[in-house]
């Protein structure tokens, strides 16, 4: 299974724009870097009058639309059914093209996350202190954090990238990318 980090944390603190901003920087590093986004209420990346929007309206269960530079791969479920394992969604990404995936969202699920905390939003934060699996806090707040938890600053993401290449090199994860 690809590598995963996860970012957790209330709507607006700014998981995807710290994705968007850490993600280049991995980039430098030569790894290929998916993203993984859960999305609490339906989603729909088509556009009505689109060719994809019309087949999928018609009945398809699944469309690939594929040009020279991107494909998109859409598939309906059907029926009142729980949210897609997590696993099973990492395991549709490609290892052959993929080294890490950064994930946003998913934080009930058991896997590193960074939590991103922004104390004036007035929330509470969606897994830190409680859940073990959350390896550092992006906060742009002074905050205690416990041993073996980091504190990253949400406005420093070079430093949150440094941060991740650190973890993905002591689990091993970037010495098999290396490696391959």
């Amino acid at each position: 299974m690809l590598p995963a980090v996860g970012f957790v944390g209330a709507s607006g603190s700014g998981k995807t724009t710290l994705i968007s901003r850490v993600l280049p920087a991995l980039r430098a590093e030569g790894l290929r870097v998916a993203v993984l986004k859960h999305a609490h209420c339906g989603f729909d990346m088509d556009r009505p009058g689109k060719d994809s929007y019309r087949v999928r309206e018609a009945g398809a269960s699944e469309v690939l639309i594929a040009s020279r530079s991107r494909w998109a791969h859409l598939g309906e479920l059907e029926g009142d059914l729980d949210e897609p394992p997590f696993r099973e969604l990492l395991d549709r990404f490609d290892p052959e093209r993929v080294d890490v995936v950064l994930v946003e969202g998913f934080a009930r699920e058991c896997y590193p996350k960074i939590e991103v905390y922004r104390p004036a939003l007035d929330e509470p934060p969606r897994c830190w202190p409680e859940d073990p699996s959350v390896i550092a806090v992006a906060t742009d707040a002074p905050l205690a954090v416990a041993r073996g938890v980091g504190r990253l600053d949400l406005n420093a993401p070079l430093s949150v990238a440094a941060f991740l290449l650190s973890h993905l090199a002591e689990t091993g994860a970037l010495r098999a990318v290396r490696a391959g």
